[in-house]
């Protein structure tokens, strides 16, 4: 890079930058999956990455079983004025019946077992009569019961060889209770990354340090650390690096000869004490940098040998938003999961931007409302500033505003991103 491109660099027009869409075609083109898979248990992989596809190897359920406690009969002895069945038999969950129901014959049976041969409908015990007769007992069962009515079916939840879950996909509650159910007791999954949190800066002290004019604590640990804390990573702190060239090349080449991938803030851009670009250019490829998105515009992407590397902006907002938008779903596919794009919506604006330059994709902090009318309305965190973190802490998503659109009126339709939809409680 010639120094007339050096110094000309903080005037370069966002046309000769990244857009947003080709910086996410760039990551989804690069990246791939680099974690290693293990056999893990199922109670201890909630939040895991599968490593394989999971199929029903039988129907689930197994049989035909009862939905209710109450009375098992052969719907066709059953006419319009209901029913009068002997009790031939009791059947409860777990201990199946080979008897098979005679005609105007019924078994009690309970929720969960298996219907007995020859039944197929169930009447609840709350709607039924018993009373014995000449030593015996018998139900009357009311009319208007359909066939099949309380029955639940061999197969009616999943059917033999139905693919329940896909390699790539990261297991929640629900998702273990289906795996369970085909009796697997452990899944292959993917390990999970081993990150390096690292920060730079002269200026920055850690809480708890005493503190000076010129000096700031370092909230983007913090922030990053708790970003972290929703993905399959393994985090490790490596703390505050001076700027320091030499010391900073140093720590790079160690780190990225034990983890998979490091993560960043600060240094980014070309100053004269922003040494990370320039050496992750020295030490490995850099495939990303400058783009069109306000904030976050010096973010990169690379890589040191077979460790991915992410370089955040320094200052707060920006290292989230794009933490938030580029580095989440390079740090999922690279532990084996999918690409993680969010899911917006358009809502009206509840504010007005007289102005805004083209060509840049920018992302406001803001959240919902409701209007005078009732209606849901975006409202935006009033100042913009890249180092506000009270806009994050205020706001429940970002507001996207394209690169074509110039002002913002209110009731335009914007984009709301919600926090929630980046896995952000």
């Amino acid at each position: 890079m010639s120094d007339k491109s050096v110094l000309n660099d903080c005037f370069l027009h966002d046309k000769q930058r990244l857009r947003h869409h080709e910086a996410l075609q760039i990551l989804k083109d690069q990246v791939s999956t680099i974690a290693d898979v293990e056999t893990v248990r199922l109670e201890n992989a909630l939040e895991r990455i599968l490593a394989e596809d999971i199929t029903a190897p039988r129907n689930i359920p197994l049989a035909d079983n009862s939905a209710v406690d109450g009375y098992a009969f052969r719907h066709s002895d059953f006419d319009e004025a209901g029913g009068f069945f002997q009790i031939q038999q009791r059947i409860a969950a777990g201990h199946a019946s080979n008897a098979t129901l005679g005609p105007w014959a019924a078994g009690r049976i309970f929720t969960g077992a298996v219907m007995p041969p020859g039944a197929d409908t169930v009447a609840m015990q709350e709607d039924c009569e018993t009373h014995q007769q000449d030593g015996k007992d018998f139900v009357i069962v009311p009319q208007g019961l359909k066939k099949g009515a309380n029955c639940r079916k061999a197969g009616e939840d999943v059917k033999e060889g139905t693919a329940l879950l896909a390699a790539g996909h990261r297991l929640r509650p629900q998702d273990l209770a289906a795996i369970a159910s085909t009796g697997q007791a452990a899944i292959k999954a993917f390990r999970n990354l081993k990150v390096a949190l690292v920060s730079t800066g002269d200026e920055l002290r850690r809480p708890g340090d005493l503190i000076s004019v010129g000096d700031v604590y370092d909230a983007n640990h913090f922030l990053l650390r708790g970003l972290c804390a929703g993905l399959p990573v393994e985090i490790a702190d490596l703390g505050i690096l001076k700027d320091d060239a030499s010391l900073i090349e140093t720590r790079l080449k160690e780190t990225a000869e034990q983890f998979d991938l490091v993560l960043t803030t600060g240094g980014a851009s070309l100053g004269e004490e922003d040494h990370i670009l320039r050496l992750l250019d020295k030490l490995g490829q850099r495939h990303m940098w400058q783009l069109a998105i306000k904030p976050g515009r010096p973010m990169m992407f690379g890589n040191i040998e077979s460790c991915a590397f992410l370089g955040l902006p320094g200052n707060p907002v920006a290292a989230m938003v794009c933490f938030l938008l580029y580095a989440r779903p390079v740090i999922n596919v690279l532990a084996g999961g999918r690409f993680l794009e969010p899911q917006g919506f358009q809502i009206p604006a509840a504010f007005e931007v007289p102005r805004k330059k083209p060509d840049r994709r920018e992302f406001y902090r803001g959240w919902l409302e409701e209007g005078s009318d009732g209606n849901t309305l975006a409202q935006k965190f009033q100042r913009d500033g890249s180092g506000l973190i009270s806009g994050l802490r205020e706001a429940d998503g970002l507001i996207e505003i394209p690169e074509e659109t110039t002002e913002i009126r209110k009731g335009d339709l914007v984009r709301f991103l919600p926090f929630s939809g980046f896995g952000i409680r």
